[in-house]
């Protein structure tokens, strides 16, 4: 497998200097400066891939090898009939890529919402912060903030006083904060920032969008995708819907080995992957990671190991806890990927898997500085020496057998 590492370009806290110093070979980036529907040009691909590549003289090279991600546009995921511009514009994109060597790309097919968390700053019992998704506070943004039309009726009236209860108990301030946590967009978010009318608006968009039409726009764009993806050798991954469940009457289609299962024997298409993000599957109970790293391993390209802690009072509500302490066994899941590598050194058309430390705790010297929310140095730097520590052990214990 292949050690990798998100960096958001020269902007970012972490540097690449930084990021040579972990060990991580291979880059995970994206043109976050373009709007998502344009096109990314050869040459923007190219800078970007120089900013990364250019200075490896004599240094630990790095390469940039996974994009995270291209955005689909909402006219993609709405299928509205002008859409097929920006389907056009996806795979002009990923021509682009490929022609500059980078054929492993991630994307995702979440309605209005990217990735969401309610606590950018939850603090754990050691000091250190992690984000965190109270399904209470996401509640009461619902309800009593955003005051969605048909809320009322999705809340069962226990749910509704505990999140009344929660509104009550907020200053200004913080109901302002989880606002901005919510729709105001987090960095690597592939939506845009909203405002809360704004954010009104594009939820209308979607009133007669249920989860059966929304999975039939992903296989249509994937229908016109794949076989330009396959010619050219790339990989897709799509990551999981993040929280996995329907949203503020949003649906969502990839949250479980089911919806996996349904997308691969409708297009079976070997380009047609997944971003195994152990953490995102692993904050919905009924997935089961280890199998589903196994059952799944042919379709997997890319993978986020890090793992969540449910509340067990609540199972929709979660933190991030670190790489080897969650709810999920990734002792498990790293073996069934390692296995999967095996498999792949028989066939000379096969790609490693690329691994990333994924959400690291904001921890010592990161604590007063500017990160990234998920995104600070030191805390993904222990969850990649606690990955490889890991396989390291995994393959010594493998040889052996």
């Amino acid at each position: 497998m292949r050690e990798a590492w998100r960096w958001f370009g020269p902007n970012d806290p972490v540097t690449l200097d930084e990021i040579r110093q972990t060990g991580a070979t291979d880059i995970v980036s994206a043109l976050h400066n373009i709007p998502a529907g344009e096109v990314w040009t050869k040459d923007a691909i190219g800078e970007h891939q120089s900013l990364i590549e250019q200075n490896n003289e004599g240094l630990s090279p790095l390469t940039w090898s996974v994009v995270e991600s291209i955005p689909v546009h909402e006219s993609i995921k709405l299928g509205e009939s002008g859409c097929q511009v920006f389907i056009d514009n996806w795979i002009t994109s990923m021509e682009n890529l490929a022609a500059c060597g980078i054929k492993v790309i991630c994307y995702n097919f979440m309605p209005v919402i990217d990735w969401t968390r309610t606590d950018l700053d939850f603090k754990l019992p050691n000091g250190a912060y992690a984000l965190r998704f109270d399904q209470n506070e996401f509640a009461a943004f619902d309800l009593y903030i955003l005051q969605r039309e048909a809320a009322e009726s999705e809340y069962s009236q226990q749910e509704r006083k505990a999140a009344k209860a929660v509104y009550d108990a907020m200053e200004e301030e913080q109901r302002s904060l989880l606002t901005r946590n919510i729709i105001a967009g987090l960095p690597g978010k592939m939506t845009d920032a909203y405002t809360l009318d704004d954010f009104r608006d594009m939820l209308a968009r979607y009133k007669h969008i249920d989860g059966r039409q929304l999975r039939d726009n992903l296989f249509s764009f994937l229908a016109k995708v794949l076989p330009r993806a396959e010619a050219l050798g790339v990989k897709l991954g799509i990551h999981p819907d993040d929280p996995p469940r329907d949203m503020l009457g949003l649906p969502r289609v990839v949250c479980t080995a089911d919806d996996l299962d349904l997308l691969f024997h409708q297009l079976p298409s070997p380009s047609n992957g997944v971003t195994l993000c152990v953490g995102t599957f692993s904050s919905r109970p009924d997935n089961d990671l280890p199998y589903m790293a196994k059952h799944f391993g042919s379709r997997i390209h890319f993978s986020h190991l890090r793992g969540v802690k449910l509340d067990p009072n609540e199972q929709r509500t979660f933190f991030e806890a670190g790489h080897l302490d969650s709810d999920v066994d990734m002792v498990r899941v790293i073996q069934a990927l390692l296995e999967q590598e095996v498999k792949r050194k028989k066939d000379k058309e096969a790609i490693p898997i690329f691994i990333r430390p994924d959400h690291g705790h904001r921890m010592m010297g990161d604590i007063g500085k500017q990160v990234n929310p998920g995104y600070s140095g030191i805390g993904r730097l222990k969850g990649l020496a606690e990955i490889r520590g890991v396989i390291k052990a995994l393959s010594v214990v493998n040889a052996y057998e």
